[in-house]
């Protein structure tokens, strides 16, 4: 077997791998995915000094540090794992009876708006 032919033709494969893997997961932004999905669905409610689930929480989700400080409870994101933050926790419906009380409360997020939230998260919640 010529490996010379072998090690050219994975050379040339491999960027074409690359791109392939990354059209599933596409870059997403803070500030044109993330934030948009919070100021339709959630700012109303975490925005100080009003708002009911500020004034419950202290989570203000103004803007990215405000996220970022978490809540009185403690941080809600987990930069790269979204399984651990509890802002996925919640839209995700995985915080039991909190996820139901918000979904009785508020417009329900999108599947779509969730998935950004998610893969925001997993890339590692940058301010972007």
């Amino acid at each position: 077997m010529n490996h010379g032919y072998l090690i050219s033709f994975l050379i040339t494969l491999l960027p074409s791998l690359v791109v392939v893997g990354c059209a599933d997961k596409p870059q997403i932004s803070f500030q044109r995915d993330v934030r948009p999905i919070f100021v339709d669905k959630c700012i109303d409610c975490h925005s100080p000094p009003y708002g009911e689930g500020y004034i419950k929480t202290g989570l203000d989700l103004r803007s990215y540090e405000s996220l970022m400080k978490g809540s009185v409870y403690g941080p809600v994101i987990v930069p790269g794992s979204s399984k651990k933050s509890p802002l996925n926790m919640l839209v995700e419906g995985r915080a039991g009876n909190l996820s139901r009380v918000l979904k009785r409360l508020h417009d329900p997020m999108t599947d779509d708006e969730i998935k950004a939230i998610r893969l925001w998260v997993k890339q590692g919640a940058q301010n972007n």
